[in-house]
């Protein structure tokens, strides 16, 4: 473990602290602005490959024209509203025994995973994510359904938290299975 403490918002590992709770820690800050940055490429490409077919495809503009005008309203408010709510609901923690994820902006999702189910943790970088110096975590277990992915985090955050959590599974018995 290294001697950097943590800034507050980031990993807290406690062994004692077993209690089932919300977790504790916000994503970034800055999450809200790649959660923005990918709603504008969707919006982006999807609205670009209708407009191409509206303006290419006379026949189809009885439809597309209304498609067209419908999706780029949904764009809109995902990307006025769903950046922001995501950032005031989502919150991860890891402790000594599990990690845990709260997400959802419109359907909520809490899991937790047991420390000595976890087979492998991985850190995930975009080229966006990147670019803001976020990263996300992957806490993988045999399970279909076993997965955490929490997104959004500070780069360096995510790096401390895979190899503290790799040290973790690595001195917990069982087989991960």
């Amino acid at each position: 473990m290294t001697g950097v403490k943590p800034p507050p918002s980031a990993l807290s590992i406690h062994t004692a602290d077993a209690a089932i709770r919300p977790p504790r820690h916000r994503v970034e800050r800055r999450a809200i602005w790649w959660w923005t940055i990918r709603v504008l490429l969707s919006m982006v490409v999807v609205l670009g490959a209708l407009g191409t077919t509206y303006w290419l495809w006379e026949d189809g503009r009885t439809w597309t024209g209304p498609v067209l005008v419908v999706l780029a309203v949904l764009h809109l408010v995902t990307g006025a509203v769903m950046p922001s709510w995501r950032y005031r609901v989502h919150r991860w923690e890891c402790t000594g025994l599990a990690v845990y994820e709260l997400k959802g902006w419109l359907v909520r999702e809490w899991r937790i995973v047991p420390v000595s189910r976890i087979q492998s943790v991985d850190v995930v970088r975009g080229p966006v994510q990147q670019l803001f110096g976020l990263a996300t975590l992957r806490v993988v277990t045999a399970s279909m359904e076993g997965h955490i992915k929490i997104v959004g985090l500070d780069a360096e955050v995510v790096a401390r938290t895979a190899a503290e959590l790799t040290e973790i599974t690595q001195a917990t018995p069982g087989d991960a299975t």
